[in-house]
């Protein structure tokens, strides 16, 4: 059984951080995962910063451009990563864009991973159809999950195609805006949660996007199995540096 599915047998809620490698400082990267893991964070999405990121906003974006003035890279990441088991039980997910991986090399990258103890990947860009065809077989080769997002906005015939195609969870995106750009959830959010928890999926899902206090993950957790926190995160460590983590990790549980 993998990190990952032994987390998501716990029986309780899931509080997962998301923040970008590299920031705010280039070798803050362990640092900040050591002290999620001592404050009692679930799992953690580490971001590999990437020069035109989409779905993030406007918080995750000059978190990624600093990082990657301050000499983030790929490489520099697995650098950072090596010898993270000794320190870091909980699942490691990367979290960005796909090309970088492909730049990389996606069996290398992979391989890479699989190396360190990274647990998944987040690949927002990657489509199904082309991750079946052409990747799936090495993501599993090197034991990574990948894990897919779905929004409000995606039909009940895909989220049940990414459903069948996951093993691990599902990322549930609460709205169709970019990261960061909503605080607290309103009728249409809490119509999508129950929607999503009447399906019975296979996956238990996991919500992302708009959460940034303790109101705001107990609204999104009703129905899921955690949620994810980033943007609100990031925000908090530019203003209080790593020193501010436990007092940010208490004030969400």
């Amino acid at each position: 059984m993998t990190r990952i599915h032994t987390k998501l047998q716990e029986d309780k809620k899931l509080l997962s951080i998301y923040f970008t490698a590299g920031y705010p400082n280039l070798e803050d990267t362990v640092p900040i995962l050591e002290a999620l893991e001592a404050n009692g964070v679930d799992m953690v999405e580490i971001g590999l910063p990437f020069s035109d990121p989409l779905a993030d906003g406007p918080t995750i974006q000059a978190s990624s451009t600093q990082a990657l003035k301050n000499g983030m890279t790929t490489q520099k990441l697995f650098e950072q990563l090596e010898g993270i088991r000794e320190k870091i039980s909980i699942p490691l997910i990367l979290m960005g864009y796909f090309n970088p991986v492909l730049q990389y090399g996606v069996e290398a990258f992979c391989k890479k991973c699989q190396e360190i103890g990274i647990d998944g990947l987040i690949l927002p860009d990657l489509p199904l159809a082309e991750y079946q065809e052409h990747y799936q077989a090495t993501f599993e080769k090197y034991g990574l999950a990948n894990v897919f997002l779905i929004t409000p906005q995606t039909s009940e015939e895909r989220i049940r195609e990414l459903d069948n195609a996951s093993n691990g969870f599902i990322y549930m995106v609460s709205s169709a805006s970019v990261t960061g750009s909503k605080e607290g959830f309103g009728d249409a959010q809490t119509t999508y949660f129950n929607r999503i928890a009447a399906m019975n999926l296979k996956n238990p899902q996991i919500v992302g996007f708009g959460i940034s206090n303790a109101e705001t993950f107990k609204t999104a957790t009703q129905h899921s199995k955690g949620a994810i926190i980033g943007s609100a995160f990031i925000k908090m460590i530019t203003e209080k540096g790593i020193s501010g983590i436990p007092y940010f990790i208490e004030g969400i549980r």
